[in-house]
């Protein structure tokens, strides 16, 4: 058995060279099956086939043409952008943000203007293993595969009107979570168990591996993690008084961040035991405009035509607001208080699991 194992090891690692450079995360797959696994559910692997981006890339290139695709793309399918496969004719340009692109990055730039990576497609893969040995391919060690530089060129975008669209690797940078040296990868690729390479190809000491469905702001343990909320109450006379204290209190950045588009929403209703109902809300975002001063309302229109931010609600890291409402309500008329936080993603969607998600409800009784 040995014997037939080292041959059909030999053999697959023979059968390497032949693959096609950028390869299919479905090869890399083969000998990767945690972390294959684990990226097929992240936003990373979704990128190209959402429905979402599918719809604003095409507004995005009847508005700007095929240089607006080439954008929209170097994101969303970055392997496409980087062998010319704009018409997203070959399954791994379908792949989004996939294996053989990230583990291709060399270095990030931050010189002259938006973040630049340097990929070099080809037999040698890049991590963050420092004596990482493979039978399939070359592996080197890569340092910023450890920071949030290998994030940047896609979190840190400036339009041709120089208008930041993106600013959460900026918004990392001024964080307490940068300043004590902790990278984006410390909250969205934490170390899990798992096997770097499926133990029946080849047997390793190694019992970690870092988690690659990066979670964001669809999940709701990230957003429960990151967003922490007291409710009190008070009555003088005839009103009565609700303070919503709400802290960013783990993202090491902005929340929201990422699209001008995104919304979080604190909601508070109260509804007194004689019927009567009354809700309220704040709203922490950012409401982008164009160069005339209209507002922009669509995930195209803000990364092509966005020019400036009018105002910017949202909440820094380490940040905490005392939110303060006042709602008529009769001496001695009990009341329930309750007080939503609710994660706004994209005015596009149509499916409303798709727009927005409720991760945070509290309740008080006010006799």
């Amino acid at each position: 058995m040995p014997g037939y194992l080292n041959l059909m090891l030999v053999a697959l690692s023979a059968g390497a060279m032949d693959w096609e450079s950028p390869a299919s995360a479905e090869i890399c797959g083969r000998c990767h099956r945690a972390i294959h696994g684990a990226w097929k559910e992240s936003a990373h692997a979704r990128a190209m086939e959402s429905r979402l981006f599918q719809d604003a890339l095409e507004l995005a290139e009847q508005t700007g043409g095929a240089q607006a695709r080439k954008l929209c793309l170097s994101c969303h399918s970055p392997v496409a952008v980087r062998i010319g496969d704009l018409a997203l004719r070959l399954k791994v340009s379908w792949e989004g943000v996939t294996c053989d692109y990230c583990h291709s990055v060399r270095e990030v730039s931050l010189v002259d203007g938006n973040p630049k990576a340097r990929v070099e497609f080809g037999p040698v893969k890049s991590g963050t293993l420092k004596e990482a040995s493979s039978l399939a391919h070359g592996t080197e060690y890569s340092q910023v595969h450890g920071t949030a530089l290998i994030c940047a060129p896609c979190h840190k975008y400036r339009n041709s009107l120089g208008f930041a669209v993106l600013t959460t690797f900026g918004e990392w940078k001024q964080s307490p979570a940068a300043a004590s040296g902790s990278a984006c990868q410390a909250c969205h690729m934490g170390r899990v168990a798992g096997d770097v390479v499926d133990p029946k190809i080849k047997r390793t000491s190694q019992a970690g591996v870092n988690l690659h469905s990066m979670p964001g702001s669809h999940s709701l343990e990230q957003l429960s993690r990151a967003i922490a909320a007291r409710l009190m109450t008070s009555r003088e006379g005839g009103q009565l008084k609700v303070t919503v204290e709400v802290t960013n209190r783990a993202a090491g950045h902005k929340v929201p961040t990422g699209s001008p588009l995104r919304q979080l929403r604190l909601l508070v209703e109260v509804e007194g035991y004689d019927g009567r109902r009354y809700t309220e809300q704040r709203t922490y975002g950012r409401v982008t405009v164009d160069a005339r001063g209209k507002a922009l309302g669509l995930e195209h229109e803000v990364f092509l035509r966005g020019a400036r931010d009018v105002s910017d609600t949202r909440l820094a890291a380490g940040e905490k607001r005392e939110e303060q409402f006042s709602f008529a309500l009769p001496p001695g008329l009990q009341a329930t208080v309750k007080a939503s936080l609710v994660y706004y993603y994209s005015p596009m969607a149509r499916d409303e699991r798709q727009q927005k998600v409720t991760f945070l409800q509290l309740r008080r009784l006010v006799p």
